[in-house]
Order: structure tokens, then sequence, then C-alpha cells
């Protein structure tokens, strides 16, 4: 399929104020996260969608590629779809965080793969192993829990499942990368928000609410988001320890 991956970026931040050009190893991570997508195998293309001349100026001026989009879209979802929408020729859009300097390229390969002998599905996302349970406390570090065969039965900020009974069951973190067939994610943009999904204030809980499936992928890979000024720091020394 014509795969086209898009990185939303909001230059707007309450924790990290113009974090699409915070500096990462002496490139803003607009870049590093783009440079780091484009390794991906399966991908036709390439593109961040900003809000900003600044960030569209660092994208462009490193050799990528940009979009002015919106100021005003009340979630990153609304920002893909504007993009989805000017590029009728992709027929699968993969949803890169701009936050995510450290994305494995194979994982987006392992997100289109998904939808290779599945015909019917129209979304995807990822999973990793919790084993901290301190991590699998805190509400900013999202659970997830699936069926036999990989579908998401439900998303929550809360501890998922609650263990009555230790049978030792993994607990598993949801990692914010997502794939979507293109028309799905146009019609899923324009879907009015759920009670679950503002319970939650998890988007994807929509799709659950509105009867879609959600394929959840495995993977054992390590994320470093950037949210705050502490997590720029530990993806500084990331980058400095892989380029020593």
């Amino acid at each position: 399929m014509n795969t086209l991956c898009v990185i939303p970026a909001r230059f707007a931040s309450t924790r990290l104020p113009g974090k699409p050009l915070a500096d990462i190893a002496g490139k803003p991570m607009i870049v590093r996260v783009y440079q780091q997508a484009s390794k991906a195998r399966r991908l036709t293309g390439v593109i961040a969608a900003v809000d900003d001349e600044r960030v569209y100026e660092a994208v462009v001026s490193n050799g990528g590629r940009a979009m002015m989009t919106a100021k005003d879209h009340p979630t990153g979802t609304d920002r893909l779809a504007e993009v989805a929408a000017a590029h009728p020729e992709a027929e699968l859009i993969i949803n890169v965080q701009g936050d995510e300097p450290m994305i494995e390229p194979a994982i987006i390969d392992e997100l289109a793969a998904a939808f290779d002998d599945d015909p019917d599905l129209q979304m995807a996302t990822v999973k990793s192993p919790m084993e901290s349970q301190a991590d699998i406390n805190n509400p900013n570090n999202v659970k997830v829990v699936t069926d036999k065969n990989g579908y998401a039965l439900y998303f929550s900020r809360s501890p998922l499942p609650y263990f009555r009974e230790n049978t030792g069951m993994t607990v598993y973190k949801h990692i914010g990368i997502y794939a979507y067939k293109r028309d799905f994610l146009l019609e899923y943009a324009k879907m009015m928000p759920t009670q679950l999904e503002q319970t939650e204030s998890l988007e994807q809980l929509r799709a659950l609410e509105n009867g879609y499936k959600i394929k959840v992928i495995e993977t054992d890979y390590h994320f470093v988001g950037v949210d705050t000024p502490e997590d720029l720091v530990a993806v500084n020394a990331a980058y400095q320890k892989l380029s020593g």
C-alpha cells in the first residue's frame, strides 16, 4: 500500500514550550523524529504536520517535507486528518508523535505489515510489557488489554487489569503510535467525542466505543518520549551515547 508517515508537531507545550525545536545533539527534535521515521522501509513518504513557520523551516531546511496545518486543531488526530485529506494517493497513514526522537523504524514497518493480510483492519497501534509497579500505577502511562487475537479490549490510565488474583499476567503499556486506513481516519476524525474517551482523556477509546477494532502489536523496544525538560536531558544523553 501507499503508506504515508505523518508527524504532527504542535509548537505550544505547557511543560516544554517550543518543544519541536528543542535541541537534541545539535538538531531540532522534529528533525530527529523525521530522520528516524524516514529509515522505515515500507514508507512511500514522510511529512511533518506543523502549525508554526519556525518548525516548518526547520524541517524543510534539513531536507524534509512539511505541511502547515491549522493552529486550532483540538487533537493530533484532527491535524493528521488535515494532511490525509490533502493526500488522496495515500492508502495507509502512520502517525508518529513529534516528541519521539528515538522512534524505532522497525516498529513503523511492523505496523504497516499488520494490514497486509487483513483487508478489514482499519486501525493498529503498539504495546510493550511493563515491569515496574510504579510505572503501572502512573496515570501518564496508558495501559491496554487485548483479546486472544491481539485486538484491543480497553485502554486506561488506571492499572489494567486489576489483580484480584495473581495469575502472572503481563501488564502492557500503550505506545501512542498509530496506523490508519486513510478513509477510516477521515471518518474517525469526524466522529463526536465519546463518554469513555472524555472520562479517561484517551482519544483511541472513541474507535472502540463506535464498534471498530484496533489491532495491537507487541514490541520490546524501549521508547523515550519527550514531555519534560528532564526527558530532554535523558534523550540528549542517549544520542551522545550512540554517537560516542
